[in-house]
């Protein structure tokens, strides 16, 4: 175990060198995401608020800013989830005041979702701090840095979102 409490051989075995180095940017990186976790997790439960109620949120401002209309259907494909379960998501987002169901402005049988300004607001205040210190961390960087990063973030998704190919182990 090193210092962070991060046991080096689990994994990827004992090696000193650049795989050692390796494994200290995995423990980095596996850091980062406990940290987000956490304050993803911190951030819901001072909003009331899911996961998927926030990442809702998020796609309707996202919508929004590029002027496009969503529908719950929409919305519901993005988040993944069943039209029942998409009903009981907006019905619970409408009541607590963050969205809105309005008429389609060229299907009279379709509704549309939007953000209420009072939630653009709160998560602008809840995340905003957050978001600043993490642009200030990301423009620290030099720009042969960034370019590192990116493209080390950008392999470890290729990484993840490969279907392993190799035979499990028998037992």
């Amino acid at each position: 175990m090193d210092s962070e409490g991060h046991a080096h051989g689990y994994w990827y075995g004992k090696d000193p060198g650049q795989k050692a180095i390796a494994v200290d940017v995995l423990n980095a990186l596996r850091d980062y995401r406990a940290s987000e976790q956490a304050m993803r997790r911190r951030t819901r439960s001072s909003m009331g608020m899911g996961e998927k109620d926030l990442l809702a949120l998020r796609y309707l401002f996202e919508a929004e800013a590029a002027g496009k209309l969503m529908k719950p259907k929409d919305l519901g494909d993005k988040l993944g989830i069943t039209s029942a379960s998409m009903t009981t998501l907006i019905d619970r987002l409408v009541e607590s005041g963050h969205i809105r169901r309005e008429p389609h402005p060229t299907d009279r049988r379709a509704l549309i979702l939007k953000a209420t300004t009072g939630s653009d607001q709160e998560v602008r205040h809840t995340l905003g701090g957050m978001h600043r210190r993490m642009l200030d961390a990301a423009c620290a960087l030099s720009p042969d840095e960034s370019q590192v990063v990116v493209n080390f973030l950008r392999h470890m998704r290729e990484a993840l979102d490969a279907i392993d190919e190799e035979e499990p182990p028998r037992s």
